[in-house]
Formats: C-alpha cells, structure tokens, sequence
C-alpha cells in the first residue's frame, strides 16, 4: 500500500484539516500518517482556538515518520507560525520528500484567519519552494501573487506569477464567484483548466484539505499531476454531491460516500 502523510492542524468538529486529510486519503486507497502542527478548537460556524504544537515536537513527529514508514507523497496544510514552517522545510529539505502539496492555508472557510503575517513571508521563503504543487483558493493567490483577481484571465496571470516566482506547478481554485468550479493548473510555462461540476450545496467545510489531500493520494499511487487533479476534483464533486448536512454553520462533506461493505450498514 502507497502511503501519504499530512502536515496540518486538527480540526476538532471533523470536517477539516488532519481529520478531512485521513478520511480522504484513506478513501483514496493511500496509508494515512499525520503530524500535527497545532489543536484547534473549531466547529461549522468558526475557530475558537488556537494551540500550537512546539517546534521540537513537530520535529519529532516528522523524524518519527520519515525514519519508519516513509511517505510516497506529503500534503501540508494549516501552519499558523514561522517557527514550525521552518521545522517543515528543514524535515522536508532532510529526508528529500517527494511529491509535495502545499495548501497555503490562511483563511478558514468560515473567514477565520489562520496564519501570522511573519509566517506568510516564511511560507514564501522556506516552504513554497519546495512544493510539486501549490493548490491556492483565489484569496491566497491574490497574497501570494500580488495581484487582484476578478476573472479568469487574473486567474491565469496570478497562477503563472505564483509558478514563476516559486518554481513548481500551481492549481489556482476557482471559486468566490470566480469560475465557480473550474480550476486552472499551471506548470511550465502553460496552463490547463479543469472543468468542475457546479454543486448547489453551502456546507463546503474542509473542501481546500481535502482536494489537496485527494491530490496528494493520487500522487502517491503513481498518477502523473494532471490526472491526480482530475482524479481529486471527481473525488470531491462525489463527497460534496453526498449533500451531507451537519452543524449550524458550513457543515462538512461526506468524504466516506463511497465506502461500501457490511461494517457500514
């Protein structure tokens, strides 16, 4: 069995971060292996807490891993300091991990901030370079890229200052009333748009984790870039389309739509 592993922040209510990413990879056919950078207490309607891991213990998670089961591809996620994107980088940087997602999370789905402005910079520094793939939401990508997107040519000019600037492929998430469900990938110099079925459903709680946890699975298995995002966003068009309904807020998918057999009746 290929394995995964996800470097983010747990999400107490289910519906995100490293619990969204074992669902989904598990889901995906992949081992799922985490480290946990920090505790947040969340729910559908918002974050009401934030305790972060410490550099060392992070560090100790990920020589944990690296050093027994290694990961066929690695996913990060929420990292809210510059302390522990540092950590990230240096583990990363010392047992070469491969295909590498960054999910440049600073913004919950509820509106929440998730991310210091000193660890932006550090995120841009340390980590972004070493990524495969970043998979930014159009707000993201206006930090990363300095530029402000209304459209899907803004779209194209920001995923290709993103690649140029950090040197790997970008997905540019549509989305915010922007393209809806179409995303574009950019790598190389050129751009493909992937076409998504629009969902009518609100409850998109943990939607950013897990396509780039789906992408990260694909990966793993062996699937070139391209078909990991196809593969994803299929993925995730079934666990919206499930049109699972909990909480009071933005309710989470159903990331286990798929999953038959007797131990789930």
């Amino acid at each position: 069995m290929k394995t995964a592993l996800t470097i983010a922040g747990s999400d107490s209510s289910g519906g995100a971060g490293i619990q969204a990413d074992i669902k989904t990879m598990s889901a995906n056919g992949v081992y799922a292996m985490s480290a946990i950078t920090a505790l947040t207490a969340q729910n559908t309607t918002g974050v009401y807490g934030i305790l972060e891991a410490t550099p060392d213990f992070l560090a100790n998670q990920l020589d944990c891993i690296f050093t027994d089961i290694y990961p066929d591809a690695v996913k990060t996620g929420m990292v809210s300091s510059t302390a522990l994107i540092q950590v990230i980088a240096d583990k990363l940087t010392q047992y070469q991990a491969k295909s590498i997602v960054v999910d440049p999370v600073m913004v919950a789905t509820s509106g929440s901030r998730l991310i210091s402005e000193e660890a932006v910079d550090a995120l841009k520094e340390r980590l972004l370079p070493l990524a495969t793939v970043l998979t930014p939401n159009i707000p993201e990508a206006e930090v990363l890229s300095g530029l402000t997107i209304r459209n899907a040519a803004d779209m194209e000019a920001a995923a290709r200052a993103i690649s140029e600037a950090y040197g790997c492929a970008v997905l540019c998430k549509g989305g915010h009333q922007i393209n809806d469900a179409d995303d574009l990938l950019w790598r190389d110099g050129a751009g493909k748009w992937f076409r998504g079925k629009r969902i009518n459903n609100s409850n998109t709680h943990g939607t950013g984790c897990t396509l780039s946890s789906a992408i990260a699975s694909n990966l793993a298995k062996g699937y070139g870039l391209d078909e990991a995002v196809e593969r994803a966003k299929a993925y995730i068009s079934g666990a919206l389309g499930a049109m699972l309904d909990l909480g009071a807020g933005s309710g989470p998918m159903n990331h286990l739509f798929d999953l038959k057999g007797e131990f789930v009746q």
